[in-house]
């Protein structure tokens, strides 16, 4: 007999529908084929599914022949989710179950042997992709039924045993529908437990933190150890404005690829701040593998990588982030295909000025010679300095600072400022692709960024002096453009231009 299930697969951060076809024959010899470029994983779904039927009370075919075959069959199939649509095809060739039933159903899951449905991964994309390919019907675990209930449109029934799943699709009856949480609710504004009024002293550094927020722009601190580099750049998020309903539905489903989801978090509402060790690989910052999985630049999308002891990273590592910065996304090629995976994030690197530190430390005494700083420095190479916009030093606090009680700006009044500006670039970008100033191109920069002559003749004196590159001119502009947008202007201005050039001071003191 042959019966055929609905199912679903990842394919980037994207579903596909798996058509599940089950045969069983009689045979003198025995066997169970999967077909249609099944993984490791989703092979040995045979001696689970095969022990959670037994398990659970129903008859399983030993003598007889099964084929299960995965359509399509030119996209590999991979991971444990495809056991409970495979148990049901089985069920419905032997006429345990009803094979009209089984119309207008698509299931997801893996089998435990004693016939438990556990939890699966990507199964926010999943339900997207059910609800696109025009089905309403969605059976998944009973731990991934909130998380599938954030899609609208879709009826979602979580199980925890086969048999449960068995008796839902041949009654109707057994489950209720989840009723989801209204996406307003989900939304709500974060808390963020590290907060700028704790913060004393380093204003100048709490500026350029304000205007990268406010532009998306990438931003590279430089100071001596103690300085404040980490705490500063841990409490950026609370700035940044709250997630989109887009936006958080990217980032939640990247999360769920990944099997990072937390348990009872539906969708992300906090912007994400990924900080991956100096000892990263290639395949861990960008993504990859032998099964291509989300790096940490993906998993830091909409939100902020933050890159500590920026030089000690491996210099493939770091060039490697070109393209994501450029791009807002990257692409990891293997034999069997390319899968693109977004990566629009902000990057947030701390670095020492020298090896012991303490170069521009005026308490303490650096013990490195030059050539051990110009080798230290020359980590960095130019091209991903040039992609960065904010060059920022962060001197050592003083006592008085230290030990100052005084009430600083709460991290809410930052962000409210940081909102406004948004809101501009919002109305500007209306009808494009993009969404702050930072993503802004060549085009965009010629319409949306004029300069009168004083400007210019300013501009023209600092690429003499800097020596910057053209695409540095451009970060500037851009950059320049957003502290206008903080005060409100219409037109780009000499001292808007004139802040943007001293946060490429950099260039000159440690680079030149």
């Amino acid at each position: 007999m042959l019966a055929c299930v609905h199912s679903a697969g990842i394919h980037g951060i994207d579903a596909y529908l798996i058509t599940v076809e089950v045969d069983i024959g009689r045979t003198s010899l025995p066997q169970t084929h999967i077909v249609g470029l099944p993984d490791a994983a989703v092979q040995e779904s045979r001696e689970r599914v095969r022990s959670a039927i037994r398990n659970s009370g129903l008859h399983y075919p030993y003598d007889s022949r099964i084929t299960v075959n995965l359509a399509p069959a030119d996209i590999r199939k991979e991971g444990p989710s495809l056991d409970l649509p495979i148990a049901l095809g089985m069920l419905a060739a032997t006429e345990q179950l009803t094979r009209s039933g089984l119309d207008g159903w698509v299931s997801v899951g893996e089998l435990a042997l004693d016939g438990t449905v556990r939890p699966v991964s990507g199964v926010l994309p999943i339900a997207l992709g059910t609800r696109a390919a025009g089905h309403v019907r969605l059976i998944v675990p009973e731990a991934n039924a909130k998380e599938a209930a954030v899609v609208e449109g879709l009826e979602i029934y979580g199980v925890s045993t086969l048999h449960q799943a068995v008796h839902l699709v041949h009654t109707g009856e057994g489950a209720c529908p989840v009723v989801p949480e209204p996406v307003s609710e989900l939304l709500v504004d974060p808390r963020y437990e590290a907060d700028f009024s704790d913060v004393r002293g380093q204003e100048h550094v709490k500026r350029a933190l304000e205007v990268a927020a406010a532009g998306g722009h990438n931003l590279l601190m430089v100071g001596p150890p103690g300085s404040g580099k980490t705490m500063l750049a841990r409490r950026l998020p609370s700035i940044l404005p709250p997630l989109g309903l887009d936006e958080a539905l990217e980032v939640t489903k990247l999360y769920s690829i990944a099997g990072l989801l937390p348990a009872q978090t539906p969708l992300i509402a906090c912007r994400p701040f990924r900080s991956p060790h100096h000892t990263v690989s290639n395949a861990g910052l960008i993504g990859g593998g032998s099964v291509p999985r989300p790096g940490e630049v993906s998993l830091a999308d909409h939100g902020v990588l933050f890159l500590d002891e920026l030089p000690e990273f491996k210099r493939d590592v770091l060039e490697v982030l070109r393209q994501p910065l450029e791009d807002g996304q990257v692409t990891i090629s293997r034999a069997s295909g390319s899968l693109s995976y977004p990566a629009r994030f902000m990057m947030v690197g701390a670095m020492n000025p020298c090896p012991c530190g303490f170069l521009t430390d005026p308490g303490r005494q650096c013990t490195c010679n030059p050539t051990a700083v110009q080798r230290y420095l020359m980590r960095i190479s130019g091209p991903l300095l040039d992609r960065i916009d904010l060059h920022v030093e962060v001197p050592r606090l003083k006592h008085d600072e230290i030990l100052s009680r005084g009430t600083t700006e709460p991290s809410t009044s930052i962000r409210a400022r940081v909102q406004s500006a948004r809101a501009r670039q919002t109305d500007r970008f209306q009808g494009t692709r993009m969404f702050c100033n930072a993503h802004m191109g060549s085009k965009a920069l010629r319409e949306f960024c004029p300069i009168d002559d004083a400007t210019r003749t300013l501009l023209k004196a600092a690429i003499q002096q800097l020596n910057l590159s053209a695409r540095a001119y451009d970060r500037i502009l851009k950059v320049a453009r957003t502290i206008a947008d903080l005060a409100g202007a219409e037109a780009i201005q000499v001292p808007h231009v004139a802040e943007a050039i001293q946060y490429r001071s950099l260039d000159r003191k440690l680079w030149n």
